[in-house]
């Protein structure tokens, strides 16, 4: 397959309106993805009864996304940075459009499986030109207003998610039960293609380079066998292969890191520029995004089993109750970084820590009070101040982390982000099977579920309240106040360049 050259469309100018198209184009993708993450967990029983999917195969459906998803990020960052992240923009929303339609027009479990693999395989090219784009597209003054939507953004994804497909799922639109979860990508996919071409300018590195074969075969093999074992450990009993698996992984990181040293110094072209961890303040991002994702793949995880099993509420009770948490969060991302970080710095970000664990420590007082017969209104309160937390933290933790990086490592800085966030989560959901079934009783008879759950939840929650509390004192390696971009990196300005021709 051939894809012709073609002439790139101008970079708009600062006073140009086409840049914010781009913007809400680029924003509406990492939405689609970010609802797809969450959405299908709510339509997992439907999907069982309606296909007859063994446990494996439902596991697979959320694990094999993850899997293919987290894999394949930093490639995807690093062929927007090669080929043009436009193009690689386009092709990712293209195939994950397609990858949709086969998800919902599967017609057996297997299908579903392979069709969701490849979806977390479009996403992995399309998610990380998002910041990349951003990042290309506006100048450094107008990133603030930019990193507080992209945050707003990743609050309303996060929640929007579960509620959606409870609606989609209760509505059986046209009789097709679970299905239009995955079709109503479909429109905006295409809708997306049609635009995006039309209004994003293309970017990429301002010197060639080439794509590292070793180094993606070592991530994708050092992430499957840190995370495959993760997502099976549970359901397989915790086998010793898997922790001799994950122990591997380490080998293998180890390996990549000595492979990228050697490749960076002999051609210039590693996958991963181990340069950027010389910035004090993406190492230290890094760092905060990967424990970070740990906590909240415990919380999200735990949160929806209490409501849903531990206290019977059905799917579209337990999404309408986190319209608080992402309002909350959609709210505080943009005053974040429009009004406070300006002003306050990185106190800004700590403050949002312990904010979240104060709200998280309210919802374990909150659950401990009302037992099995709390409220929804009962969990606002907790919910809102979590999601104000969560809000502080987000979006100008995103500008921190990439504002001192040279654009030419936009793409392969914003796959890493990616990467880490997804590494982060799946830790956290391994955690899970510690921290919240760790103190359920196998064998439970259906009226102790309900009291079980609520103290495995209270228990998960004094973890994530740790967590956040590591989160705190690792942001004293942030800079103290918003890093100014260097010159030649995040100011330079990019030349429009002839697309180069792919050939496949």
């Amino acid at each position: 397959m051939t894809f012709t050259d073609t002439p790139p469309a101008p970079r708009p100018a600062p006073g140009d309106r086409r840049r914010w198209f781009a913007l809400a184009i680029v924003m509406t993708a990492a939405f689609m993805d970010l609802v797809d993450v969450t959405i299908v967990n709510i339509a997992i029983p439907s999907i069982q009864r309606d296909e007859g999917a063994t446990f494996s195969q439902i596991q697979w459906i959320t694990a094999g996304y993850a899997l293919a998803f987290a894999a394949g990020l930093v490639t995807g960052g690093r062929l927007g940075d090669i080929h043009g992240r436009k193009r690689i923009f386009l092709l990712g929303i293209g195939g994950f459009t397609l990858a949709s339609a086969l998800c919902g027009l599967a017609v057996n479990p297997e299908m579903l499986v392979a069709s969701r693999i490849l979806q977390g395989a479009m996403a992995a090219l399309m998610v990380p030109q998002v910041l990349s784009i951003v990042h290309a597209t506006f100048p450094a003054h107008e990133r603030g207003k930019v990193f507080g939507l992209f945050g707003a953004i990743v609050g309303l994804g996060a929640v929007s998610g579960p509620l959606l497909g409870a609606l989609l799922t209760e509505w059986n639109l046209f009789g097709l039960e679970w299905r239009p979860i995955f079709l109503i990508n479909l429109p905006v996919g295409v809708a997306g293609l049609v635009l995006g071409s039309r209004f994003i300018s293309e970017s990429k590195a301002p010197r060639a380079l080439k794509l590292d074969l070793v180094g993606v075969a070592l991530v994708t093999l050092g992430l499957l066998m840190l995370i495959y074992p993760l997502t099976r450990g549970r359901e397989l009993g915790w086998p010793l292969w898997g922790y001799a698996s994950m122990a591997g992984a380490l080998v293998v990181f180890a390996a990549l890191v000595a492979y990228e040293r050697v490749k960076g110094a002999r051609d210039g072209s590693p996958l991963i520029e181990l340069s950027l961890f010389k910035v004090k303040s993406f190492a230290a991002g890094i760092a905060v995004q990967t424990v970070f994702g740990i906590g909240l793949g415990v919380f999200f995880l735990v949160w929806t089993m209490y409501m849903q099993i531990g206290l019977g509420w059905s799917a579209l009770r337990a999404g309408l109750t986190g319209v608080p948490f992402s309002v909350a969060v959609s709210v505080a991302a943009g005053v974040s970084v429009q009004l406070l970080v300006p002003r306050y710095g990185r106190k800004v970000l700590q403050a949002g820590a312990l904010v979240m664990a104060a709200g998280v420590l309210l919802y374990i007082g909150e659950a401990e009070r009302y037992g099995t017969d709390i409220a929804s209104w009962q969990m606002a309160l907790p919910l809102a101040v979590m999601g104000v937390g969560m809000g502080l933290i987000v979006a100008p933790l995103t500008d921190a982390v990439l504002s001192e990086v040279p654009r030419e490592h936009a793409g392969s800085a914003s796959g890493l982000i990616n990467t880490v966030q997804q590494m982060g989560n799946a830790l956290g959901l391994g955690l899970v099977s510690v921290v919240f079934f760790g103190v359920i009783d196998e064998h439970l008879d259906p009226a102790e579920v309900g009291q079980a759950y609520t103290d495995g939840f209270q228990h998960a929650l004094g973890w994530v309240a740790a967590v956040l509390g590591v989160i705190f004192l690792l942001m004293f390696a942030l800079p103290e106040r918003p890093a100014q971009h260097v010159e030649g990196a995040a100011e330079a300005p990019v030349t429009p360049e002839k697309e180069p021709e792919l050939v496949s």
